[in-house]
């Protein structure tokens, strides 16, 4: 693969763990994940054949692809690569991955920006409301990295290559491109970070994973009318488990009674009493 692959020029490891940090779990027989610092990577398939969903955190694609290979066995090697979004938490081993594997990645065209190394994402907002992570925002990198080699549009017709019984859905508002990836015949979803399962701004939320369904993490999310509506969109499904980008899996009635609340008290428990992309909407 082309060497003019790079990570962004701000690329660097980020000092954040939770106890589920290095753990796998199987959420269905064929849907595994594993939480790398404090961001989910999500394996979907067998070992006759897979697909990985994002590419986690900053410097972690060799970690990546030895948790691949404890799943699926030696030399283990995805179809293809499915990003959900490309902020650097869920694209931070991207170039390691592409040039070890040579498999094409997919992801939204309004994401195709920020991965073709042509525009910034807007800086992390330190000035929202929220706890400690969103405080120290600033270290997070939001420049663009540049995989265009690889880089493939996910098909417009919401299928998702490789992955037959999926679908992917148009989730924008924490990022203009993010996707959600959904497989009705189980109502199994993968919520990326248009809902997740942790509250990602708190410190000692995220350290110890408490449980909740919450909005997406508000220091990045730059649309709360879009993200609003996309989280809508996701709890219009019925989904019966999510996987989501943060926190662990939930599903049940701790699932349906968590979205439900989400969706009826958006403003006030998901979006915050101000921060520039909430003023910048009133």
């Amino acid at each position: 693969m082309d060497s003019q692959m790079y990570q962004s020029k701000d690329d660097k490891f980020i000092p954040m763990t939770s106890i589920s940090s290095g753990k796998v779990r199987e959420a269905r027989s064929d849907v595994s994940y594993y939480t790398n610092q404090i961001v989910n990577v999500i394996f979907i398939g067998s070992a006759e054949g897979w697909v990985l969903v994002d590419a986690g955190m900053p410097k972690c694609g060799e970690e990546i692809r030895l948790v691949a290979e404890d799943i699926f066995g030696a030399n283990a090697k995805p179809a293809a690569i499915i990003l959900t979004h490309g902020h650097f938490d869920h694209v931070g081993g991207i170039v390691h991955l592409i040039e070890h594997w040579n498999v094409p990645v997919y992801a939204h065209p309004l994401e195709f920006p920020f991965l073709t190394g042509q525009q910034s994402y807007p800086e992390p907002d330190t000035s929202v409301e929220g706890g400690m992570l969103a405080k120290i925002s600033s270290i997070y990198p939001n420049e663009p990295i540049d995989i265009t080699p690889a880089l493939r549009e996910l098909p417009a017709d919401g299928s998702i290559p490789h992955l037959q019984d999926w679908r992917w859905i148009h989730t924008p508002g924490h990022s203009p491109g993010q996707v959600a990836l959904f497989r009705e015949s189980d109502a199994t979803l993968i919520s990326a970070d248009a809902f997740i399962t942790v509250k990602q701004d708190s410190m000692y939320k995220v350290l110890v994973q408490k449980k909740e369904v919450c909005g997406p993490p508000v220091y990045l999310t730059t649309d709360w009318r879009a993200a609003y509506e996309s989280v809508q969109k996701l709890a219009a499904l019925n989904p019966q488990l999510v996987v989501p980008g943060h926190g662990t899996a939930m599903d049940g009635a701790e699932l349906t009674e968590g979205l439900r609340r989400l969706v009826n008290e958006f403003e006030t428990v998901a979006v915050p009493e101000h921060g520039k992309f909430v003023d910048k909407e009133s």
